[in-house]
């Protein structure tokens, strides 16, 4: 049975665990999920507990309603006010920074399943995942130049490792819409699905992950992700180093035992 976290005053963003596959909903449809500060207090609660679990073997990070995430709610950042002007670093510094670092950083795979638009700050969020999955609809916006502002949640480090400068400089440039499938084609995202398929197939991705050895897929994504900033011989050491550690694992004695007797393996994250 699946169990809700929070009270009713927490339904700007939802957690919930069912079978070791964790939620959470952005679920602020009717501003598009835009990014508020209870948004911002919610999901450093919701990964607070993320952090104290042992249970989870991948979580999922989603929309509700029509799109994914607008970004930041600019309904929160009146700019005609009188007085001293609205510090932007203090907001990075305070809420997005950290929720980037946080998010980067969980001890699960992370899954983005963007239903709809994902633009702005929203676009950051659903880069920074292990994987993505859009629906054939959804649309990827860097809409900060509209604003008069530059890219942030990371974008501008994460994005040219994706899809190299050219593209995502005019991307960022212009602030043109990217369709899922061009972002598939660009190599900026895992999958893009049509919308009928977009549930299901997020669903099959989820009991994937969920049944795989975690502690291979999270050594899998920390020296993928680290060979931008290491060279050859660093890489090697470190392929030697977590391949002994793996190798010692419950996990790998279970895949090997399995391949050997012709069936499908129990991973138990051990």
């Amino acid at each position: 049975m699946m169990a809700r976290h929070g009270t009713e005053q927490d339904d700007c963003v939802l957690f919930a665990v069912e079978h070791g596959i964790g939620r959470i909903t952005l679920n602020r449809p009717d501003r598009l999920n835009a990014l508020s500060l209870a948004m911002h207090h919610r999901l450093s609660a919701i990964l607070d507990e993320i952090e104290r679990r042992n249970d989870l073997r991948v979580l999922l990070l989603i929309g509700a309603g029509r799109a994914f995430c607008a970004g930041q709610d600019l309904s929160e950042r009146p700019v005609e006010q009188t007085g001293a002007p609205l510090d932007l670093g203090e907001s990075l510094e305070l809420r997005y920074n950290p929720l980037v670092r946080r998010l980067m950083a969980v001890n699960v795979p992370l899954l983005c399943a963007v239903n709809g638009v994902a633009a702005g700050a929203g676009a950051g969020l659903a880069l920074l995942a292990d994987m993505v999955i859009a629906a054939e609809s959804a649309r990827l916006i860097l809409s900060f130049t509209r604003i008069g502002l530059m890219p942030d949640c990371g974008v501008s480090w994460l994005l040219p490792r994706l899809i190299g400068q050219p593209r995502a400089l005019g991307m960022a440039l212009t602030g043109d819409a990217i369709p899922a499938r061009q972002a598939e084609a660009w190599g900026m995202i895992w999958q893009a699905v049509p919308d009928a398929a977009f549930s299901s197939t997020v669903e099959a991705m989820l009991q994937t992950l969920a049944q795989a050895p975690t502690q291979a897929l999270m050594a899998t994504r920390h020296a993928m992700r680290g060979a931008w900033l290491r060279d050859l011989d660093a890489q090697l050491e470190l392929e030697r180093d977590e391949q002994r550690r793996l190798g010692l694992t419950e996990d790998y004695r279970e895949g090997v035992s399995a391949f050997r007797d012709k069936r499908q393996p129990q991973f138990r994250a051990r």
